[in-house]
């Protein structure tokens, strides 16, 4: 659809581009911003210029960073020894929103998932175990989605890790079945963190 002009076309097909976005809702946020004072709008875009030019992924556990490890990592007050492990980064905010858990993380960067082509070599899954391999971890906690690509991702690392004198864990259930941790709210994440048990006894029901 032509709006007029070009510098407007860019600006909508560019807010089309982010998931759930019409182009409807694009040209209704292209419209709002035209408002805005010049320095409102250039500060916004330079925003974005500046995430794509700095934002870094930790070295240690792969979440977003401004430097080379993260926040979490390099925190002293944060456990070394109790590693969760998560698809996303936005499952470390909603579990860090519940204020439960005080180890570190490890975002895999997905979940396993033979249909979507996606294998355990697409994840940084060769990174988690070198971390293991150091020998200062001894609980693992996979805090994963309920799905089927959450329980493939879940049973492939348990049987990656048998061999290790770890406490392998999973969140509680009172996550359903197939839901993504992003939107269970505060208190049903952070019980089903502080509620943990071991992985071991889900593959018995």
């Amino acid at each position: 659809m032509d709006y007029g002009s070009k510098y407007v076309n860019q600006a909508v097909e560019a807010f089309a581009q982010l998931p759930g976005i019409g182009r409807k809702s694009a040209l209704r946020f292209v419209l709002h911003m035209l408002k805005w004072p010049k320095d409102q709008a250039l500060h916004f875009s330079d925003s974005f210029g500046q995430l794509v030019e700095n934002i870094k992924y930790c070295k240690t556990c792969k979440n977003l960073s401004d430097s080379e490890h993260c926040s979490i990592c390099t925190n002293p007050s944060r456990s070394d020894a109790h590693i969760c492990v998560v698809a996303d980064i936005r499952d470390v905010l909603a579990i860090e929103n519940t204020q439960a858990f005080r180890g570190k993380y490890h975002v895999l960067g997905g979940l396993i998932s033979p249909m979507d082509g996606i294998g355990p070599h697409d994840l940084s899954l060769d990174a988690l175990f070198k971390r293991i391999q150091e020998g200062k971890i001894e609980e693992i906690t996979l805090a994963l989605s309920g799905s089927m690509e959450g329980d493939t991702t879940n049973y492939y690392i348990y049987n990656k890790l048998k061999d290790y004198k770890l406490n392998v864990t999973t969140i509680a259930r009172g996550i359903a079945v197939g839901d993504e941790l992003e939107y269970a709210d505060e208190i049903t994440l952070g019980k089903s963190i502080t509620n943990r048990l071991p992985y071991a006894d889900t593959l018995k029901s």
